[in-house]
């Protein structure tokens, strides 16, 4: 700072001197009450320490410049690291939703088997029942007209026997069979 100065008092001492026509350290030289204006407005920052001020006042915004700065670096990290976070849980929610699909899809599967199952044994049961109800129908029909043979057979041997049987021996026969169930009875 030293060299600073000095090297602008030499500038300043011999820029004047050379282009004004009269000596340098005169009160009458506008050039050396400028010169001495500027070296005691330089004296006067020292004294009261301006530039120390100023040096302090640079460092501490440097201080927080360079603050601002690790917090911005470690904000970044941190969200980095909440990112990665984040990226993690994003895989594990998806390969947990890609179990739950699997789950699903062989549940359906088991489900739709299971279905086929169920209506495999439904059709055999109906199926079954239906034979069941035509076997009983084809039965109840063989009964039908084994009772409608019986009735014809009975009516035609009434008549046939209506035809050949007279009065008296049909008296006979209405009394054995009273007998015959009077006997039965008792």
């Amino acid at each position: 700072m030293r060299k600073f100065i000095t090297l602008l008092l030499t500038a300043g001492v011999a820029s004047p001197a050379m282009a004004s026509s009269g000596p340098f350290f005169s009160l009458a030289n506008t050039n050396f009450i400028v010169t001495i204006s500027f070296l005691l407005f330089i004296g006067i920052l020292f004294y009261y320490k301006v530039p120390g001020l100023i040096g302090g006042l640079l460092d501490s915004r440097a201080d927080g410049i360079r603050a601002e700065l690790d917090e911005a670096r470690s904000l970044r990290e941190e969200a980095q690291s909440v990112l990665a976070s984040y990226e993690r849980k994003h895989k594990e929610v998806q390969a947990q939703a890609d179990r739950i699909v699997a789950t699903a899809k062989a549940e359906a599967e088991i489900a739709a088997a299971q279905a086929q199952e169920d209506l495999e044994h439904s059709i055999t049961r109906r199926l079954a029942a239906a034979e069941d109800q035509i076997a009983s129908a084809q039965a109840s029909a063989v009964k039908e007209v084994r009772d409608q043979a019986i009735g014809v057979a009975i009516a035609a041997a009434n008549q046939v026997i209506a035809k050949q049987m007279t009065a008296a021996e049909g008296n006979k026969l209405i009394d054995a069979a009273i007998a015959d169930v009077s006997t039965k009875l008792h």
